[in-house]
């Protein structure tokens, strides 16, 4: 398999107006995270609440990320709690023209690691497609396990790198170790992005980039460069916001963040409810600070 995914990707956000996906409002959004130079794009992520979206909606909107994003990388999130939902999922958006699929461990279920094992497997045999691995405990209640995580590398073929936000240190550092050549390791974790890749690591897929991604990519060109004072210096003028987007569960804060700066509204799809005030005052003296309002 040869895409190779490395720098910062943006977990975007699906932008709603009276329920509706607000297109228009997703396709500035996109626009403005090609002009600033963000490597790869991420749609249908938890990010954009895509338990909440119609097929058709993720249909379209996955279309008009691949139409614009050019030759640059568009990684697909389809995983769900199933094998046989999230391979009907990949069949649904397969025809778009993603280049990879985003598949999370399964969620609700708490699979034992040969389940994720073999799960990981027949999703990945079930396409060309390449596959990332997505490692978000906090969300899934189960955690894939470093041996686990580097099996699936050494065994699929089309297995190519891992969305990591375990937020465990070890792990993510045994994973680096016992790699196979060719598979990056990408930080599911703002406030981690730069130790990740100072460990090894190949970028990010953020959320924060949704706010400020000229800074984003800035960051890590400055790391790319060997400029370490100055990528370090980054990280710690971001560090406010990416504790400030997740004071409440994501993505109300970073929708907050965006309706602030006039990109979208703050609407949420139920069960997930706009920012409470406080979210919102903690959004804007972030933003205030970094002198993008």
């Amino acid at each position: 398999m040869s895409l190779f995914l490395q720098g910062v990707g943006t977990a975007l956000v699906t932008p709603f107006k009276d329920d509706a996906v607000d297109y228009s409002a997703y396709e500035a959004l996109v626009r403005r995270q090609l002009a600033a130079g963000i490597d790869f794009l991420v749609p249908l992520g938890s990010t954009a609440e895509t338990p909440c979206l119609e097929d058709d909606e993720k249909v379209r909107l996955l279309g008009i990320t691949r139409e614009m994003a050019g030759d640059r990388p568009v990684v697909v999130g389809a995983g769900t709690n199933s094998l046989r939902h999230t391979l009907r999922t990949m069949r649904l958006l397969e025809p778009c023209g993603p280049d990879a699929f985003l598949i999370v461990v399964p969620y609700y279920n708490k699979p034992t690691q040969e389940g994720m094992y073999r799960y990981f497997r027949a999703v990945a045999e079930a396409t060309d497609k390449a596959i990332v691995l997505y490692n978000v405990p906090g969300r899934t209640g189960a955690n894939l396990s470093a041996e686990t995580c580097l099996r699936l590398a050494a065994d699929v073929p089309n297995i190519v790198a891992v969305k990591e936000a375990s937020g465990n240190r070890a792990q993510v550092e045994a994973i680096l170790r016992g790699r196979p050549e060719g598979f990056s390791v990408l930080s599911g974790n703002d406030d981690e992005a730069l130790d990740v890749m100072q460990g090894g690591g190949q970028g990010v897929i953020s959320v924060v980039s949704n706010l400020v991604p000229e800074l984003e990519a800035a960051m890590y060109k400055a790391f790319r460069e060997g400029r370490r004072f100055d990528a370090e210096a980054l990280r710690e003028r971001l560090m406010p916001l990416c504790e400030a987007c997740f004071v409440e569960s994501n993505p109300i804060p970073v929708k907050a963040g965006l309706s602030l700066l006039g990109q979208c509204s703050s609407e949420m799809r139920l069960p997930l409810t706009p920012a409470t005030g406080p979210t919102v005052e903690r959004m804007k003296a972030c933003l205030q600070a970094l002198q993008m309002l």
